[in-house]
């Protein structure tokens, strides 16, 4: 014989308590769904509370690098499908390239041609990326303010997001995909943070520069 303590009726859950329970539990979880999961995750943040507490910036680069894997599966399905370039192909883009560079060589310069006055820039900032290492530079903007950039890539390529974001809003101006460098201006569609997002898909090391100017307050590294 064992000697066990048995509990006594009076003592376990009722239904009630049981269902009480239950639903506790089922608030909780949605709770925690819908304030950390699906920012964390997905970037998807409806009540804001991700956003404070950085977890939809962590979502959005997932979805961000999902999307940029996807892509890249994609173009390499695409490459091992299409037929390769005949020689005969190659010999006429051989022949044809010399033809094109020495029509645009052959251009002469008009006399007294105005040349373009060369820019002065605000601040210049400049990163190594190691190969699949990404980061992150915002300028503060009020809405409508411009800012003129210039950046460019040396050693390889990177894919990039210019984007904006701001307590509950958020907002992608341009994305590429293996691009050497990229200029042009800002402007702010809403007043907050607004930048680039940069990633190195290539197998070496690359070094980014950033030149921008303009009406923005600050201009800092996130990442």
């Amino acid at each position: 014989m064992y000697n066990s303590d048995t509990p006594l009726r009076a003592e376990l859950p009722t239904s009630r308590q049981l269902l009480r329970s239950t639903i506790l539990a089922a608030i909780s979880a949605l709770v925690l769904l819908v304030a950390v999961v699906l920012p964390a995750e997905y970037g998807i943040d409806p009540t804001g509370v991700g956003r404070v507490l950085g977890m939809t910036k962590m979502g959005d680069i997932k979805q961000q690098l999902a999307a940029e894997a996807a892509a890249d599966a994609a173009a390499t399905a695409q490459a091992t499908k299409s037929p390769a370039t005949g020689s005969s192909g190659l010999a006429a883009a051989n022949a044809a390239e010399p033809a094109a560079k020495a029509a645009v060589v052959a251009v002469p310069k008009e006399p007294g041609q105005a040349v373009a006055p060369k820019i002065e820039w605000r601040d210049e900032m400049s990163v190594t990326l190691t190969p699949g290492e990404g980061t992150e530079i915002k300028m503060k903007l009020a809405e409508g303010a411009k800012a003129r950039y210039s950046w460019v890539v040396e050693g390889g390529t990177v894919n990039f997001d210019t984007h904006g974001d701001a307590p509950g809003k958020s907002i992608s101006y341009e994305k590429g995909r293996g691009v050497p460098s990229d200029e042009g201006v800002l402007e702010a569609a809403f007043t907050g943070n607004h930048g680039w997002y940069w990633r190195n898909r290539g197998k070496a090391n690359v070094k980014l520069i950033l030149r921008t100017r303009g009406e923005y307050t600050d201009i800092k590294k996130m990442m």
